[in-house]
């Protein structure tokens, strides 16, 4: 497995993961195709200039083509001030397998590494029992119950926190 940077071609696979109603049924339903270029090209920016860790998860690096989801770290402002949080999405034949947890740790323990991220955020639906399960195994401590923004929408979500210098499980 590896994580490579999100690319200008990656679209189909944005596509797959966000316009899916299974795949988005956790964050409010699909969202529309007609956004999704243009959303791979800012993720593709944000990649090149460093401000954002946005990891494409390949499952065999012998097939570099084969997109199984996506993995990333950012810094946003919520209402405490800005915040470092990661995400996943693993496409539906690739679930089961661990590789939401295996990317996650991945770019964690890149984040300990480089240092400027601090602690990290992860904000699960509530209903995602796998994410939360990839929170708890990475050692995040639950922090209760809230509600996120996300593509225009609301999420009730799991807050999760972790300091990947100290808290990260292998």
């Amino acid at each position: 497995m590896l994580l490579r940077d999100v690319r200008p071609d990656d679209v189909d696979a944005y596509v797959r993961m966000r316009c899916d109603p299974v795949m988005m049924a956790d964050l409010g339903g699909p969202l529309p195709v007609d956004g999704i270029a243009a959303k791979v090209e800012r993720d593709v920016q944000s990649a090149a200039a460093d401000t954002q860790w946005i990891k494409i998860i390949v499952p065999d690096g012998a097939d570099p083509a084969t997109v199984a989801g996506s993995v990333a770290l950012w810094t946003h402002d919520l209402d405490d001030g800005p915040v470092s949080e990661i995400g996943w999405m693993v496409l539906p034949e690739f679930q089961g397998r661990g590789l939401a947890r295996w990317a996650a740790r991945a770019l964690l323990r890149r984040a300990a590494a480089d240092g400027r991220w601090g602690t990290v955020h992860a904000y699960p639906a509530v209903t995602n029992a796998a994410s939360n399960g990839v929170c708890r195994s990475l050692g995040f401590t639950l922090l209760g119950e809230t509600s996120v923004p996300f593509a225009d929408r609301v999420i009730r979500s799991h807050h999760w926190v972790i300091d990947p210098r100290a808290d990260l499980v292998d």
